[in-house]
């Protein structure tokens, strides 16, 4: 049997080449105002999701124009059948209503910072979470790590300088897991979606 790479790493903007990083495409929302979605297209074959992509009303970014690139990229992931990796910021309750208007392969909601009730309702739709370093600064958040199951859970360092082994020993910790278990879950999860 062929060795698995050590950790999934399902969001980063710092790539390292070890492990496996997911490599997406997508137009952040930040970008809503100035981006189009033919920028993106086509999608080179390399591309595993659309992302990242979706909903951030903390900012000062037009709402009306976040909806259009998000709900056309939606479109595209169920067009090309990828998965996609959400941003998503005060925008829960209008996210998870676009998702049930075009619900793609899979969704990974990266970096979530939510509450236990927002990770169960995207638990319950079958949705993913991710969690990084602002995980631990949130004890909401860190209740929803604990509470979300093994074959629904992705970490990730997104922005952060951590190494992703030391977001995994902490997540690890809380949950009351090794951290080679955390390993094996997450690499089958990634393979359920990528592979499966």
């Amino acid at each position: 049997m062929a060795m698995l790479p050590t950790y999934v790493n399902i969001h980063t903007h710092r790539p390292t080449g070890r492990g496996i990083e997911l490599r997406t495409a997508g137009i952040h929302p930040w970008e809503a105002q100035r981006a189009e979605l033919s920028e993106l297209l086509p999608l080179g074959d390399d591309v595993q999701a659309v992302g990242e992509t979706g909903l951030d009303f903390a900012v000062g970014v037009d709402r009306d124009a976040q909806r259009r690139l998000f709900d056309a990229q939606l479109r595209l992931a169920c067009e090309r059948g990828l998965p996609v990796v959400l941003h998503c910021v005060r925008a829960f309750e209008e996210t998870m209503r676009r998702l049930a208007a075009c619900t793609p392969r899979a969704v990974i909601f990266h970096g979530f910072i939510g509450s236990t009730e927002q990770a169960r309702q995207a638990l319950a739709k079958g949705y993913y979470l991710s969690f990084g370093e602002r995980t631990f600064r949130s004890p909401r958040s860190m209740e929803a790590l604990r509470a979300t199951p093994s074959d629904r859970l992705f970490l990730e360092t997104d922005d952060s300088p951590v190494p992703i082994g030391e977001i995994y020993a902490r997540a690890a910790a809380l949950r009351g897991e090794c951290v080679a278990e955390l390993q094996r879950t997450t690499i089958e999860n990634y393979e359920r979606i990528f592979h499966g």
